[in-house]
Parts: C-alpha cells; structure tokens; sequence
C-alpha cells in the first residue's frame, strides 16, 4: 500500500491537536499510533499495535531510559530523604535573594549540568523550584528555563551524550574518515544557531528584557498574584532549617558526573556505580537507615513511572511513523528546492519538523545525516554548516516538542504538567527557531 503524500502526516496532526485539546499526551500519542496502524495494516490492527507495543519494549534504548531516569528518580529521593537538597536549597536561596537572581542561578547551574540532559532536567529542576518558588515563579517559567538548559547546553558541549552520538553517525558517512567525526562536530559547534539563540534567550527572559508572551504571560501573572495564596515572606519561614550538608547533594552529583565521563560518558554505568557507593556510605555514616533508603529508592523510581509511560508512547508513535515513510516524504518534498543558499534552512526546518513530529531527537539522525551529507556536499555547502544544522533540529526538537523526553522529564522535575509546559514554552522556542533561520539565510547569502 503506497502511503506518499500528506497522509502520512495525518497522525502527526492528529497528535497534536489531541494533544492541545486534551492535554494528555499519552492518550494522544497512542490515538496517533492507531490511525498510522489503520493506514499501514487496516486488516491487522490489534496485530500489528500488539507487535509495536513489543517491539517497542524490546528496544535496547528504551530499556535505558527507563533504567536510567528511573535510577535517576531514586538517587535524587534519596537525597531528599537526607536533607541534602534541602541543605543545596538553603544555600541557593542565600545567593538567589531576589526574583531574577534566582532565574539566572537556575540557568547557570542549567549551563553546568552538560554532560547529559536527562541529568541537567531531572538535577536543576527538582533542586530548584523550592527556591524560584519563594520569589513566586511560576513553575511554567522554572520549566522553560530547565528544558532550555538542558539539550542546547548539551549539544554545544563536546563531552556530552549528544557528542559522543552523533559524532560516531558523523563519522560512519563516507564523507568524514574515520578518527574525525569528533573533529568535524566541533567545527560545526559554531553553526549550531538555534541551541545558541535558545540559551542566550533564557537570561534575556529571566530579566525581563524579553517580554513574557503567549501562555507564559498568564502563568506567571497567576503565580506573581498568589502563588499558593502565601506570600514570599510566608514561604521563607516555612522552609525548615536542614541539619544535613550541602556537600551530600554535590558530592553524589559530582561522583555521577565523573563515573560516567571515564565510562565513555555512559550515563548507566554512571549512576548504577553512584548509587552503589553512595547508599552504603550514608547507611554507614548514619546519615540514614537502611529501610528510610529502600524507601526512598522505590519511591524515586515509581515517580518518574507517568512521564517515561510518555516516552514508551512516543517511541511508539516514531515507529509507526517509520513505517508511513514520513521522514522519506518529507526529504523528497523539499529536495527539489534546494540550493547552495537555502540548502541550510531547508534543512534545519524540515528537519526541526521532523524531530518536533516524532519526538525522535536522536534514532531518525541515523536515517538522515547519511542522506542529508552527500546532498549538501553535492551543492558546495561545508561539512560544517551541514552538520550544525542538522544539529540544530534535533535540538529544536527535543526542546520544544509536546512528548519528548526532555519535556516531560524538565516538567516532572519542575512539577508542571507536561502539556501546560510545552505550550508556555512553545513560543519562546519558536522565536528561537525562527531566529535560527534567519542566521542560517543570512550566512548562506554572505558566506556560501
């Protein structure tokens, strides 16, 4: 059956305006699943979803992400129990003394945490929002600023996740040799222009030299006029005074950070070896006792449970989509279009689309980058230029779309619904994207 044509985005539109209206991005990536199964095997329906579901499941990368920020989930619980982000909250809160400095603070720590965004979401989030809540921030705004510090930050780092990843696809084309894709990914950092744009937009934000627009405005007009009905002073002398260190919330953070930067940045390793260290050493320490930390490990995981349930209904969704052939329509769609000048933001747009569509910010790239590099190549544009904006999409996918891992992760730690999340933030990352293009336009003309 030969599904070309705008039918294969009908689940695409489908999920998004489920989405929007229902505001449960599971249920709506499961209705978009069905309508592509009725499209791809009208006779087989309950087959071929049972099959997916399956398939789905069995994938080696979804059982990491559900054992990593499951892991994830417990370490952080077990430094709550603690007292230790308690202690790192307290400490913040001297520093963070007024409304923007506590927004700046949140998106520097954002900028620190490059080794991975899963671990900057889940870190920053959880850690911060006792803090932007005492200067009345809306958690929309704490989201925003977490999601926007999380994959752009790590995609302009080169030991991060995102480097290791896509400079071994880099490498696997016939056009960079082997040794250089690590090489290439750092030329082609200063082309990255929406993960760039994205982060410079969040201090501007932050201070209010950017005006708040869209849904945004409302939220945080709600949290400024009652936050909790409770005024900032009132949330200051409920805080409790914590007796534990601050150096029991950094010292784990650090110890994960560097057990998975020696384990070729291998967030699993990482954590799996952190928490075998460190919740020994507290139940020795007497930090706390055994049951409190099972406790409290069991409870991190069941937690982050909704927002991977999430994540396995958007990899589902992408499969589905495989199978329609929507990243095939959409490169065929826009070839005919390109040139040496627009080649660029054709790409990262339609490309943005695509991880935006999917929710894929990484498996569709293997599909992609092998196609993308030899056309661009084909029309005199640099190695470089190609790569940062294919880069720049996937980016600006994880950012902004709806059913992403990092938007619901950043939403789970910031303690939003993840769909009130991603539409406040929808029009910043927009402004962004837009911005992007137009750099990518203007380069193009002048240099290319």
């Amino acid at each position: 059956m030969d599904h070309s044509g705008l039918i294969t985005l009908l689940p695409t539109i489908i999920v998004l305006a489920a989405a929007i209206i229902t505001h449960r991005p599971v249920a709506s990536l499961i209705l978009g699943a069905l309508v592509g199964i009725i499209l791809t095997s009208p006779k087989n329906i309950l087959g071929t979803f049972s099959e997916i579901s399956l398939e789905v499941m069995q994938d080696p990368q979804i059982g990491w992400v559900i054992v990593v920020c499951g892991l994830m989930g417990s370490l952080f619980y077990l430094l709550m129990a603690t007292g230790s982000v308690n202690a790192f909250t307290q400490a913040m809160s001297k520093k963070a003394n007024t409304r923007k400095k506590s927004l700046l603070i949140t998106w520097f720590l954002g900028l620190t945490m490059f080794l991975d965004d899963y671990l900057n979401a889940i870190v920053i989030g959880n850690s911060m929002k006792k803090v932007t809540d005492k200067f009345k921030v809306s958690r929309s705004m704490l989201a925003y600023i977490v999601d926007s510090t999380a994959a752009p930050t790590c995609v302009l780092v080169p030991i991060s996740t995102w480097a290791i990843y896509f400079s071994a696809i880099i490498e696997s084309t016939e056009y960079v040799a082997p040794g250089e894709g690590m090489k290439y990914y750092v030329m082609a950092i200063p082309f990255m222009f929406y993960p760039i744009i994205a982060l410079i937009l969040v201090p501007l934000v932050a201070i209010g030299r950017f005006p708040l627009i869209g849904p945004m405005k409302k939220e945080e007009m709600e949290a400024t006029n009652n936050f909790q009905n409770k005024s900032s002073d009132d949330l200051l002398k409920e805080e409790k005074k914590s007796s534990a260190s601050i150096w029991g919330f950094i010292l784990p953070i650090v110890m994960l950070i560097f057990i998975s930067w020696i384990n070729d940045i291998d967030l699993l390793r990482g954590i799996i070896a952190t928490l075998i260290i460190v919740v020994p050493s507290m139940i020795l320490l007497k930090i706390i006792n055994m049951n409190n930390a099972c406790d409290a490990i069991l409870d991190g995981f069941k937690v982050m449970i909704p927002p991977l349930m999430i994540v396995v209904a958007a990899f589902m969704f992408k499969n589905v989509n495989d199978q329609l052939g929507l990243s095939e329509y959409v490169i065929e769609t826009v070839t005919p279009y390109l040139s040496p000048e627009m080649f660029p933001v054709i790409v990262f747009i339609s490309m943005a689309f695509m991880s935006f569509a999917t929710a894929s910010n990484w498996g569709i790239y293997v599909i992609i980058i092998p196609i993308v590099m030899p056309l661009g190549i084909a029309l005199g544009v640099p190695i470089p230029l190609i790569i940062g904006a294919v880069l720049s999409a996937s980016s600006f996918g994880s950012h902004a779309c709806f059913y992403t891992d990092a938007t619901v992760l950043a939403a789970q730690a910031s303690g939003v619904d993840t769909m009130k999340h991603a539409l406040t933030q929808f029009p910043y990352a927009l402004v962004a994207a837009i911005a992007a293009s137009l750099s990518y336009v203007a380069y193009a003309y002048i240099v290319v």
